[in-house]
Order: C-alpha cells, then sequence, then structure tokens
C-alpha cells in the first residue's frame, strides 16, 4: 500500500509540481486520506492521496479483491483567492473515503455529494466526476493490479446536479460548454439550464 501511495505522490508531482500544503484525515474504519495542495498561478489544485490504496470494490460482490479492481485519486481545480477553498479539504477526504465507508465505485459521469457547501458560501455541495487523463496521466501498476486514475471533480450547484441526474453527465457537460462556463470560478453561478 505505501508502495503505491509513493508512486501516486510522485506522478502528482511530476504533473503538478511541489506540494505547497498537505493535511490528512483519517475517519473511523478507514486508511488515511491526505488533500495535497498545489498552486499553479491562479489556479489551485487540491489531490487526494490515500484513495488508490486499494481497489475498489462492487458493492454486490460477497468478497473484495485485494488486488484487483479500480483504483483513482481525486482532482479538484479551482482559482485562487476568491473564496476559502482550502476549506475543501475535509469534504475531499469524505469523497475519497466513499470507496471504504459506503463500498462506492467512484467513476467518470458519476455525482458525488457531500451534504453541505464545498467550502464556506459555495454555491455548490455535490461534483461531477469527469474523464481523466488531462491533468495527471494514469498510472500503471504491476499486472494485475489495475491503473491508478487521476478523475478531475467540476462543482455542481443543486439545479445543475439536478438536472444531471433526469439529463445525464455528458449533455450537462455540453451545457457548461456551450455557455463558455468557467468550471473553476469557486463562486460562480449555475448555468442556464432553459
Amino acid at each position: 500500500m505505501g508502495e503505491i501511495l509513493a508512486l501516486v505522490e510522485a506522478r502528482l508531482r511530476t504533473a503538478l509540481g511541489e506540494p505547497d500544503a498537505r493535511a490528512a484525515v483519517t475517519f473511523l474504519g478507514t486508511d488515511r486520506i491526505e488533500v495535497l495542495r498545489f498552486v499553479d498561478g491562479d489556479v489551485v489544485r487540491y489531490a487526494t492521496l490515500g484513495m488508490s490504496a486499494q481497489p475498489m470494490a462492487d458493492p454486490t460482490a460477497v468478497l473484495a479483491d485485494p488486488v484487483k479492481g479500480p483504483r483513482a485519486e481525486l482532482v479538484l481545480s479551482v482559482r485562487a483567492g476568491l473564496a476559502d477553498t482550502d476549506k475543501v479539504l475535509r469534504p475531499l477526504a469524505v469523497l475519497a473515503a466513499s470507496p471504504q465507508v459506503e463500498g462506492v465505485i467512484v467513476a467518470p459521469g458519476a455525482s458525488l455529494e457531500v451534504g453541505e457547501p464545498l467550502w464556506p458560501g459555495a454555491p455548490f455541495s455535490s461534483v461531477l466526476v469527469a474523464e481523466p487523463g488531462g491533468l495527471v496521466e494514469d498510472l500503471e501498476l504491476d499486472e494485475p493490479m489495475d491503473p491508478v486514475r487521476f478523475l478531475p471533480l467540476l462543482p455542481m450547484t443543486h439545479n445543475e446536479a439536478a438536472w444531471k441526474r433526469v439529463r445525464g453527465a455528458q449533455e450537462l457537460q455540453e451545457r457548461w460548454l456551450s455557455r463558455g462556463t468557467d468550471l473553476r470560478d469557486p463562486l460562480r453561478g449555475s448555468v442556464s439550464l432553459d
């Protein structure tokens, strides 16, 4: 487990630079989850470290495979200095612990809900899991282990999350794109959904 996390952290450092801060959260009955903060000009990126230590297990499986199964870490990018986004550390750790706690598999297209604003004053309490591979490349592990995927998180307003449940992730992402939505704006309002 420690060896995998060392490789994951090395991949994050290669892609995002040196972290300028890190925090650790441990929930009862789970492995420790760290959140690393990377500053890149006017963008702050938060990446989890620890979610990939164990493969995510199919919640319907009788026994979880300790080696095979999808592995992932989460990455959130926001504009710096507009909101107190450092308070997102605990909600991010909660999301990263959800495979261990709730037995869910986090995959692109999924919605993840934290039940409270991601940071003080945030209009978002949920995120859309986007496709990996753009910012941080997948980390290949020795067979038979699955690669670690670095999944971008896109904050969703309450209305966007409701619209996504009805219309799907693809349509919401197309709406954001066609309207020129700045998904890194920590204070943005909901995209027009009419």
